[in-house]
């Protein structure tokens, strides 16, 4: 490790790990704390609007009332970094990842900052099961990927950068042809994927994360609502949603099951919508948004494999 290199994680628990592993200190590093795959956006990353709103979402949605300074403490280190002549990103596979990792090298150029980029992504392991996150890696594995790092090309960076302001945009369609475009990332094809998909389908009016969510309510006995988040912890595939985003999804989902006896058992209305028999979108009242657009803004069309936009919501 060089003495002059700016690392940027994906949370405390890596961070704290990279200290242990003296692969990092606190003098060189800055934790990126944001959830942006959830809630409004803004191109504009810690400009006074883009607080603003991330403050109201944070205190409607989830409850947690931050102050300014909570929120920009850790962005501010960028305002000096002089001593730096790299800049290493630690992001995981997943969506949740991924539209942070884009901010973040959005934020950089935002803010005049030309160095040298390089990515530790973690995702599929050899010899091991399953997708890991980085801190989930033991320390002959996350050092090497530390030492496999990648340094990214400018069309990656000009790829995350469109990534991000597409993200902030009206039409999230744009993002379809990066879906193909071949790049450093490995996972971003996925994640776009797994984004376009966030929206509600045409046919149920829940969207793939939320049909599986039922599905393992199906399939498995599930005795409450912690129990579930578990268990979509585990199963959700590229969102790498935390516990604070699948308690709000399954709150929304609890007009499709029933809680009684220690066991959550799915309704007519579980049934119907994971069966695609009926539109259930307005009953669930969800007006999430993902970025720029709200989720009531566009269905996913699975013929069409594209977002349409909802005809009440268009211009």
């Amino acid at each position: 490790m060089t003495s002059n290199s700016l690392h940027i994680t994906n949370g405390t628990s890596l961070t704290n790990y990279l200290f242990k592993l003296n692969l990092a200190t606190k003098a060189n590093t800055i934790t990126w704390q944001e959830m942006l795959c959830v809630g409004p956006t803004v191109e504009h990353i810690a400009s006074d609007e883009f607080i603003k709103i991330r403050k109201t979402f944070f205190e409607a949605f989830y409850n947690i009332t931050l102050s300014r300074k909570q929120m920009t403490s850790e962005l501010n280190k960028l305002d000096d970094i002089s001593d730096f002549t790299e800049i290493i990103l630690w992001f995981e596979y997943d969506l949740f990842c991924h539209i942070n990792m884009v901010a973040v090298i959005s934020l950089l150029e935002q803010k005049g900052i030309y160095l040298p980029v390089y990515l530790v992504c973690s995702g599929r392991v050899e010899s091991e099961k399953g997708l890991k996150g980085l801190a989930e890696l033991n320390p002959k594995q996350l050092k090497s990927h530390y030492n496999n790092r990648v340094k990214l090309t400018v069309d990656d960076i000009a790829l995350a950068k469109k990534v991000w302001q597409i993200y902030c945009g009206k039409d999230p369609n744009l993002l379809l042809p990066l879906i193909v475009r071949s790049s450093s990332f490995k996972y971003m094809s996925n994640c776009l994927k797994a984004h376009i998909k966030r929206f509600p389908d045409t046919r149920s009016g829940i969207s793939t994360l939320e049909y599986n969510i039922l599905k393992l309510v199906k399939e498995n006995n599930i005795t409450s609502r912690h129990h579930l988040v578990g268990y979509t912890l585990h199963y959700q595939g590229y969102y790498g949603y935390g516990d604070l985003q699948l308690e709000r999804a399954i709150d929304l989902l609890s007009i499709f099951f029933t809680e009684e006896e220690g066991a959550l058992q799915l309704n007519r209305k579980g049934h119907l919508a994971l069966e695609h028999q009926h539109n259930y979108q307005s009953e669930m009242k969800n007006t999430i948004y993902f970025g720029g657009v709200s989720s009531l803004d566009y269905k996913f069309d699975k013929k069409q494999n594209k977002l349409i936009k909802t005809i009440i919501h268009a211009n």
